[in-house]
């Protein structure tokens, strides 16, 4: 079920100008206190208490961002994460799970399936307003060759619409997966620690999570990258470089 608020007319206008977030979490205490804390930081909140009402708003809204609980009454959490990412339309949502389960595993599954940042509950809600920030920022594409980034005539990132084109067509990447080849792009041949990823990813926020996260990440990216994936190289000890070829 939705949590609707109604609106008047100045109030529809202003919400247009705030970054829209879907909260897809079935405990009513903890949806309140999340929607009060982002709608206190500035963010326009939709609000989910099941998986199938969420899915039906994707069909026809896209949200900047998307706050996941993984288990709810109807979908699982994960399964959610699945079908947004196999869809072109939402492959770039940011996805933060928030989730009671906090194995190792879980959150290695989380990352697998598409999410980018993953809060174990109980936790504090600056923590979480700090990592819908540190997702939502972008990098100022100034002086970036108009925002265009080149690498060997045959990949290209558009840091203005956020898009990768690849020998002539657009792969879809997720958040995550577009900053960090945009962080490698930037800086050809510059080798990067997984801690440096990290750090670029949460904006300096020093989020708890482990370096296997990377991996999945690049893992993933080499993968889209296809034939191209020789891009990425792996520096082993050392980190990550992208190098042209």
């Amino acid at each position: 079920m939705t949590i609707i608020k109604k609106t008047n007319g100045m109030e529809h206008e202003q919400r247009q100008l705030k970054k829209n977030i879907a909260l897809v979490e079935d405990d009513p205490e903890i949806a309140e206190l999340i929607i009060l804390n982002l709608e206190k930081n500035g963010y326009f909140v939709t609000a989910f208490a099941n998986g199938n009402s969420f899915l039906e708003f994707l069909e026809t809204m896209l949200p900047e961002l998307v706050i996941l609980d993984l288990m709810l009454p109807d979908i699982d959490g994960l399964e959610i994460c699945k079908i947004m990412r196999r869809q072109s339309s939402c492959a770039g949502v940011p996805i933060i799970i928030v989730s009671a389960k906090c194995d190792e595993l879980d959150k290695v599954l989380g990352f697998e399936l598409g999410a980018d940042d993953y809060l174990t509950k109980p936790f504090s809600m600056k923590e979480l307003i700090a990592r819908v920030k540190a997702l939502l920022r972008r990098n100022s594409p100034a002086g970036r060759d108009n925002g265009r980034i080149e690498i060997s005539g045959v990949l290209v990132l558009d840091l203005i619409k956020h898009e990768v084109i690849l020998q002539g067509r657009k792969i879809e990447l997720t958040f995550t997966e577009f900053k960090i080849l945009e962080l490698l792009a930037v800086k050809k041949g510059c080798v990067f620690s997984r801690e440096k990823i990290l750090h670029h990813l949460s904006g300096g926020q020093g989020k708890d999570v482990i370096d296997r996260t990377i991996d999945v990440h690049i893992r993933h990216l080499r993968e889209k990258l296809g034939a191209d994936a020789q891009f990425i190289r792996n520096i082993r000890g050392v980190g990550y470089k992208l190098e042209e070829y």
